[in-house]
């Protein structure tokens, strides 16, 4: 049986700073005090515990706090840990008044600390690992879950054209070229055969649902990338926008469904919870609220999107696995989540037959 994690536990606050990480805090200083408005060190340096994909460290001033994203050094995969595009995305609903941390500075000069960076405003709040909530009653837990849905559905009822990303991804065909890239990036990784993957990478662009409109898509989204007001049912931040394009808003949907399908052996999956007992929206509840935010109406092809949902998932945790096996894995939990690929494969397969497979 896969190891069942406290994520909650294990992902929350800072800790040392891994050495294979350690930043050279002089030079850094000294692009902080040119680059970033009303700096003022001098600094304590600390990783966050979670991110297994960009270190991210917290950077600790006497009078304020920020947060620091970087690419990890080492051999990566192309187009992988892209944080210079989450600068320009996080910059530009920064000034709609999205819920983003404030951006400060990028540096693409590699020599300051041996990858390209960028410093963000701490955003100051609840950050919550286990998706059941555990603490909470059952009116806080359906709060915070509508207003997920309702944060999401105010990204995408954003123009990228009017806000300025109208260039931030290739229009047209979105879910072919993620299952391009996906499939492309998890043959870039893998380690052992996984029958189902191969299944998956068959049936899934053979299938292909009716296209969208062109949004912004963070790609990542899960209550866990979001800073919720320290009392209030309010998101104060949306992190991690590293796998953010323009493309169709379901994917983004449906990703925050896939809660209700992951398997039960692992880690924050709501797959036979008491969902009614604890309080949480069932899939039809935020289905209507999506739908009604929107103005799009109710969601449809929700199997084939878990499905597609649950593939893709598999292969970031397939990639994992392959930094694992080339020394460049940032979590000390990443072996954890290269463990996850073959029951996430099973699950995606699962929701195919349901689409027609």
């Amino acid at each position: 049986m896969t190891e069942v994690l406290d994520a909650q536990k294990a992902f929350s606050g800072t800790r040392e700073v891994d050495p294979r990480y350690r930043l050279d805090e002089a030079a850094l200083l000294e692009w902080l005090n040119a680059n970033v408005e009303g700096f003022a060190g001098p600094i304590e340096v600390r990783q966050f515990k979670g991110g297994q994909s960009n270190p991210t460290y917290e950077l600790v001033t006497p009078s304020r706090s920020y947060v620091l994203r970087r690419k990890p050094p080492g051999t990566l995969l192309a187009s992988a840990h892209a944080v210079d595009r989450e600068f320009a995305v996080i910059s530009a609903l920064y000034r709609q008044g999205f819920p983003v941390a404030r951006p400060y500075g990028l540096c693409e000069d590699e020599t300051v600390i041996g990858s390209i960076f960028y410093v963000m405003e701490k955003v100051e709040g609840r950050i919550y690992w286990d998706l059941k909530l555990p603490g909470l009653t059952p009116e806080q837990r359906r709060e915070i879950w509508f207003v997920q849905v309702d944060t999401l559905a105010a990204l995408h009822r954003l123009d990228p054209q009017v806000i300025g990303l109208g260039d931030y991804g290739k229009p047209g065909n979105y879910f072919a070229r993620q299952v391009a890239r996906w499939s492309k990036q998890y043959r870039a990784s893998e380690t052992v055969a996984v029958p189902e993957m191969d299944r998956l990478m068959e049936f899934l662009p053979a299938t292909l649902p009716p296209e969208g409109p062109s949004r912004i898509v963070h790609g990542d989204w899960r209550l866990d990338n979001m800073i919720l007001h320290p009392t209030e049912p309010r998101v104060q931040a949306v992190l991690d926008w590293e796998l953010s394009t323009l493309g169709d808003p379901m994917a983004d949907f449906s990703y925050l469904l896939i809660a209700y399908a992951i398997p039960a052996e692992l880690r924050n999956g709501l797959n036979g919870a008491d969902i009614e007992g604890l309080g949480i929206p069932s899939i039809e509840a935020l289905a209507d609220r999506y739908g009604k935010a929107t103005g799009w109406g109710t969601p449809g092809n929700l199997e084939w999107l878990l499905s597609y949902n649950l593939f893709r998932l598999a292969a970031i945790c397939q990639g994992i696995a392959g930094r694992v096996r080339d020394g460049t894995a940032a979590s000390e939990h990443a072996r954890l989540m290269a463990a996850q690929v073959k029951p996430l494969s099973d699950a995606a397969w699962k929701y195919a037959v349901k689409a027609g497979a």
